[in-house]
């Protein structure tokens, strides 16, 4: 009996296979024990090739030459990790592994990772697939007790390769016919044209919004607070000033008379478990966490630190098979802040119903949930901290029993006008106790919770109304979008659609994106300086503006975008043939050139500094980059850039907002956009700290290249916040 070799994702979830599989021999890229070797990727080892893999004349950007539709995709090793994937292929083929087990990632994506490594290898041994919701050494040992052919996933492998082929044929066409058409660097893709379309849509509504006047009418009637309603449209607002002043002069001095008491006892049930778009939502508006920043965070506490379940997925449900665990798992993260909750749920029978038990509303991986392994919140940063307390609060409220309360609607007659006052009385708290009373998050709370105490009174009851006032409001225009709800958005197109037809149908679609990509593809907008962020809002570019002006229509649709979404995941189910959803791609990339070259539309840089690049000459783009200014070469083939301003964690001394640092050598200092300005030298003396001018260096460096700062500078900085 040969060997079994397993395949992991990543390094660290390869030794906690190992541990469990009892090999303890490391070598070079692998793991060996007697019975298993454990080996693994880096995330993708193999890629699709690029354009210049299928002739010559790719290596040169023309717009004769486009559209480029191979008839079979080629796969290519990664020259940065080719050295591993040298030892997996090296083991594939050894004479001693009889089988192969598939451990990469329970997912499309990770699928694909393993499937392209055996196919580039040619690998033809039997295989099986371990598929596991959480990381702990548990679930792999329950995992390896159940392993399944892998060929029962052969679906999955399908939909993802025809996502990837997709979006080389349609993102690589376009961004070559508009970059070639225009002479500027511009991208575009099969997701995220279409999702800056959304935000570019929303900037020209609030550009063209004009505020309205209104007026509310309020009066006080036996000691508490009446609102006027039309009692026509039920409308709590005129946009009549006559009328409202009128209404006013009405009712001054009046009695009122009681025409209804109501009074409803009423239930709100617990919100449904996390998935991942509504957990980047929450940690968005809560903690201002951007959705890859949240993605990155749930990575670590489901393979570093093993406390939640897989993150990327897209149920807010979880199957009967986990019912028998819930105790255990709630015994787990029964600590500190949690345990006086935990003892509450587990006081009551936990009632299981299929408003969050359904195995028809779970594809491959049921709502994220903390696992059975016992929490130590000492050994989280505050980011995962964040995260971990997001999970485990909806975890016990998901359990708890509902929320109740009694509502009680007045409503008056005053000389013919139509009032009402509404109250609440809580009977019991629920689910809303580990909210500390509120629901979910304080900022979800939109609706008109008049919570006053109202007297007991009885219909027919009079009494004078007093201190009536029409209150002048200003209508809004629409919100920009932040993160939180540019995901809402992705997720659910057809909310934001005004035509009815188009808004059912994009309704039973899956939205633009799934939740494991969404978050790279806003990271893409910010990295590409189509979008930027003010505060927690997001705004187009410039460039961002032109490109939907530039793009064919269909490109930027929604309703097509989400369809192909749709395709996909039938796909998965073996409800659609891969090969005829390709061929569909290919048609429509042809379409998509050949509109880029019939338009008319022209492009200008509105952004062009008086600074010419050291590399090429042309004068240099200034832009807004995640960490501040920077000046980069519109030449797609120079790619020169370099980092202007960038945004520091020093707080300013007078107005306590974020400084910049700008300049160079010893003339790099603070500004602030109040106006405070300090050199450097004269900062670090205030606050008394050394910083060597290697870090200050580096930490430079790392800004241009945008890679993630782990500098004493950084440090340094984070410190200096006010």
């Amino acid at each position: 009996m040969g060997f079994t070799l397993v395949i992991a994702e990543k390094p660290s979830v390869a030794r906690d296979l190992a541990k469990v599989l009892n090999c303890g021999q490391n070598a070079n890229g692998y793991i060996m024990g007697k019975k298993y070797i454990v080996t693994w990727a880096l995330g993708h080892l193999v890629t699709l090739a690029d354009p210049e893999a299928y002739g010559n004349k790719y290596k040169t950007w023309n717009l004769e030459d486009l559209p480029m539709l191979p008839n079979k995709m080629e796969l290519v090793v990664i020259k940065q990790t080719a050295k591993q994937y040298g030892v997996v292929r090296g083991l594939l083929n050894r004479a001693d592994v009889d089988e192969l087990v598939i451990a990469t990632d329970s997912g499309r994506e990770g699928e694909l990772v393993a499937r392209w490594i055996i196919m580039k290898a040619g690998f033809k041994k039997p295989t099986k697939r371990l598929w596991i919701s959480s990381q702990t050494d548990k679930a792999i040992k329950e995992g390896f007790a159940k392993l399944r052919p892998s060929n029962e996933y052969d679906n999955l492998y399908y939909s993802a390769q025809s996502r990837a082929e997709a979006d080389w044929l349609v993102g690589l066409n376009v961004t070559r016919a508009l970059t070639c058409k225009y002479n500027a660097q511009l991208s575009a893709g099969r997701v995220q044209t279409p999702t800056l379309a959304m935000i570019v849509e929303r900037e020209e509504e609030i550009r063209k919004f004009r505020p309205k006047d209104y007026w509310t009418i309020s009066a006080q009637f036996n000691g508490f607070s009446v609102q006027w309603q039309d009692s026509r449209t039920n409308q709590t607002r005129t946009f009549n000033k006559e009328e409202a002043d009128g209404i006013v002069a009405k009712i001054t001095g009046q009695m009122g008379e009681v025409v209804e008491v109501k009074k409803e006892t009423k239930k709100e049930l617990p919100p449904l478990a996390y998935d991942l778009t509504e957990l980047q939502r929450d940690a968005n508006k809560k903690f201002s966490y951007s959705a890859k920043q949240t993605l990155n965070i749930m990575q670590r506490l489901y393979e570093s630190h093993k406390l939640v379940t897989y993150p990327r997925t897209d149920s807010r449900y979880i199957t009967d098979d986990i019912v028998p665990t819930l105790n255990e798992r709630l015994k787990s993260i029964a600590v500190g802040p949690y345990a006086k909750l935990v003892q509450g749920v587990m006081r009551n029978r936990i009632s299981v119903t299929k408003r969050f038990v359904d195995n028809s509303k779970v594809t491959d991986h049921h709502a994220i949930i903390p696992t059975e392994q016992f929490v130590d919140l000492s050994s989280l940063n505050p980011e995962e901290r964040n995260i971990y307390d997001l999970i485990v609060k909806r975890f016990i409220a998901i359990l708890s029993q509902p929320f109740e309360y009694e509502q009680t609607t007045v409503k008056l007659d005053v000389a013919g006008e139509s009032f009402y006052a509404k109250g609440k009385i809580v009977r019991s708290s629920g689910w809303k106790t580990v909210y500390d009373g509120f629901g979910k998050l304080d900022e979800d709370s939109d609706e008109d919770d008049n919570d006053q105490s109202l007297p007991d009174i009885q219909k027919g009851y009079k009494a004078k109304v007093v201190a009536p006032k029409a209150i002048n409001g200003k209508t809004k225009p629409p919100a920009r979008y932040t993160e939180a709800t540019l995901l809402s958005a992705m997720e659910h197109p057809g909310k934001f659609v005004d035509n009815k037809a188009l808004k059912e149908a994009l309704e039973n679609t899956s939205g633009l994106g799934t939740p494991a990509t969404r978050a790279d593809i806003i990271e893409k907008l910010f990295n590409t300086f189509y979008i930027e962020r003010r505060g927690k809002e997001i705004y187009p570019t410039s460039k961002g503006t032109q490109l939907i002006s530039l793009v064919p229509a269909d490109l930027k649709s929604p309703e097509l975008t989400a369809k192909w979404e749709q395709q996909l995941s039938l796909i998965s189910k073996g409800k659609v043939n891969s090969n005829a959803f390709v061929g569909e791609m290919k048609n429509y990339a042809k379409k998509l050139v050949g509109a880029v070259i019939a338009s008319s539309e022209q492009f200008k840089h509105d952004n062009v500094t008086r600074e010419k690049c050291p590399e090429c000459g042309k004068y240099l783009l200034e832009v807004n980059g995640k960490k501040g200014k920077m000046h980069v070469c519109p030449d797609r083939e120079c790619g020169y850039r370099k980092s202007v301003t960038v945004i520091s964690n020093a707080r300013c001394p007078e107005c306590h907002k974020k400084m910049e640092i700008r300049g160079e050598g010893e003339n790099k200092s603070f500004y602030c956009s109040c106006g405070y300005r300090e050199k450097l030298d004269a900062f670090k003396k205030r606050k008394g700290e050394q910083v060597d001018k290697k870090d200050v260096a580096r930490f430079m460096r790392q800004q241009e290249k945008d890679e993630s700062i782990n500098s004493a500078l950084a440090d340094a900085l984070a410190k200096w916040k006010k």
